[in-house]
């Protein structure tokens, strides 16, 4: 999964990576020349006191090690330069497929790990790139260059190296082998561990209003002990294979100096050459080294990268189509033709050959109990999801033979929890329509009953808007996204129970300004309330995911026993009923 990624990833910095291996092979051929200086230097200078010689040569060294690092601190920048290209390109890439995603997919992977697959996998990512890319080709050249050198000073001490190496790395391949599946449990926890930080951060008000602190505080802990629990488990693995390093590099350089000496005193090798061998064993030790620190590193990024391909290799179920045809522009109703709907798995359809038309300068209304199906309904318009059977359509036009653009373009939703977005009033207004002047923004303000409010706020237009709209109470943050979905001034406009927040009165002046607004607007609401929808041209009562009727408030309280029992459960728990909501506006 590595591999793949960055066989898709590295291809745009093929430059950068060619100039990387020249540089690298430059860094290597320098530092292998060093051993054998060196070794010149004890043997023809210092045994006979040839002080001119000494400086030449020294000279000559310096010289090759300034290449040597220079060479190094390229490789290093170029280095991080390309590995933080390829992680920018891999965050574009999972979020741009994330954005394409639809509602079922989102929901398949979850926000929590999609936040994590797209930081914490890449980071980790990148941060095993940046070491390939510093030792893909210094190590493979220095383990062999520096083999040949070393052959070439002293062959008679070559089975020291041949012993040194491979059980160098066997032993780290070893403990490498161990920490996968660690990785891969440290990995998911973190998913975890931010799921459960997240659902404590939105729902605070939930844990404290049922003082179920501790309970959340032992869930975190639970997650974060086992995220803790492999993490220690890796880092005695790793801590494991630094010893393991040490003791075969200190007992190959005893050996050379042990057996070194008798062929030193034998005459079969001088002392200069000995001391260039020894070099050239720590050289690619040295390079066994640093790259078992990389392979290290790598399986994490292994079950990394795994990961951030699934999000990549999954395609959304919502897709433009391959010819995509054109809304008429002199329509814009919606229509609904035998539509059904069962999410994947499911054994029952929750929406059942539902039909029935929306138009233009008309309101529609949905109701019906908890889980009959509106929301999802609803989201069958703008695509959220598709339909599984029958046909949604958008003047005139299957929605499914259009591009998502077009249909995105002639519609603006106010879903079920209205969502705001930091920055300031005017900025999450114009999220609807980004040319929208400051008129513009206080009309839809007016429309939505949320100039008062808004007008009382320290900045007006540019007062701040927290995260999420959590530094405004829930009324004002559904009004506020009412009104963003005015500035937009779509043809279709959809509201998911977008007025459940409000109070009888507002409720009902916003029903009235918005009923003078969209003389020609195709208006669908979602609604709980009856005092809601009793001036809507008609209203779809559903139960479970089945139409039992369709009427005016009046027509339906004759016609449908559900809708009657509806109207007056609600009548009986509000003295008054729908009537009080209306008598506001006298």
């Amino acid at each position: 999964m590595l591999l793949r990624l960055l066989r898709r990833g590295l291809p745009p910095y093929a430059g950068l990576l060619a100039a990387i291996a020249a540089l690298q092979l430059v860094g290597v051929i320098a530092n292998l020349y060093l051993p054998s200086l060196t070794g010149r230097i004890i043997d023809n200078g210092v045994a006979r006191g040839d002080i001119d010689y000494i400086w030449r040569m020294g000279a000559i060294m310096l010289a090759v090690s300034f290449v040597a690092v220079i060479a190094a601190i390229s490789v290093a920048r170029l280095g991080a330069q390309t590995a933080a290209g390829l992680a920018r390109d891999t965050r574009v890439r999972v979020f741009d497929r994330v954005l394409s995603f639809s509602d079922r997919e989102v929901l398949q992977f979850g926000a929590p790990t999609l936040i994590t697959r797209a930081g914490n996998d890449i980071t980790q990512v990148q941060t095993v790139v940046t070491m390939l890319l510093m030792l893909v080709v210094q190590a493979p050249i220095m383990m062999i260059g520096g083999v040949i050198m070393a052959l070439q000073e002293d062959a008679g001490l070559a089975w020291i190296m041949a012993v040194a190496v491979p059980l160098l790395a066997i032993a780290i391949g070893l403990v490498i082998s161990r920490m996968l599946p660690w990785f891969r449990i440290m990995q998911e926890a973190v998913d975890t561990v931010n799921r459960i930080l997240r659902e404590q951060i939105t729902g605070v008000r939930v844990v404290r209003a049922f003082v179920r602190e501790q309970v959340e505080r032992d869930r975190f802990a639970v997650a974060n002990t086992t995220y803790t629990g492999a993490a220690i488990s890796v880092g005695k693995l790793m801590a494991m294979a630094f010893p393991i390093v040490m003791v075969l590099f200190n007992l190959s350089s005893a050996a050379v100096l042990w057996f070194g000496a008798h062929r030193v005193d034998n005459g079969q090798v001088e002392v200069g050459a000995l001391f260039a061998f020894m070099q050239y064993l720590i050289q690619v030790l040295m390079a066994v080294m640093m790259t078992t620190m990389a392979a290290m590193m790598v399986p994490r990024a292994e079950v990394s990268a795994r990961r951030i391909n699934e999000v990549l290799a999954t395609d959304s179920t919502v897709v433009n189509p391959a010819d995509p045809q054109p809304i008429p522009d002199e329509y814009a109703g919606v229509e609904f033709d035998s539509v059904t709907f069962s999410y994947p798995g499911a054994e029952v359809p929750v929406i059942d050959e539902v039909s029935f038309t929306a138009r233009p300068g008309t309101t529609t209304a949905i109701i019906g109990s908890t889980g009959a199906g509106k929301t999802t309904l609803l989201s069958l318009i703008p695509r959220l999801y598709d339909v599984t059977g029958g046909v949604v359509r958008v003047g005139g036009r299957d929605v499914r033979e259009a591009s998502l653009e077009d249909v995105w373009s002639r519609m603006a939703l106010v879903p079920q929890r209205p969502y705001l977005f930091s920055g300031t009033v005017a900025s999450n207004l114009r999220y609807g329509d980004p040319d929208a002047d400051d008129e513009a923004l206080w009309e839809a303000l007016r429309t939505a009953q949320a100039d008062g409010f808004v007008s009382r706020m320290d900045g007006g237009l540019q007062a701040r808007i927290a995260q999420g709209g959590t530094n405004v109470s829930g009324g004002q943050r559904q009004r506020l996204a009412i009104a963003r979905a005015l500035v937009r001034g779509a043809d279709i406009l959809l509201f998911d129970d977008s007025f459940s927040a409000l109070d009888v009165a507002t409720d009902a002046r916003l029903r009235a300004a918005l009923e003078a607004r969209t003389a020609y607007t195709t208006v669908i609401v979602v609604a709980q309330r009856v005092s809601t929808i009793v001036g809507a041209d008609q209203i779809i009562v559903l139960d479970d995911g089945r139409v039992v009727g369709i009427g005016t408030h009046e027509d339906l309280l004759q016609t449908c026993p559900t809708y009657r029992e509806i109207a007056e459960s609600q009548e009986a728990a509000d003295p008054g009923g729908p009537a009080a909501a209306e008598e506001v506006l006298v």
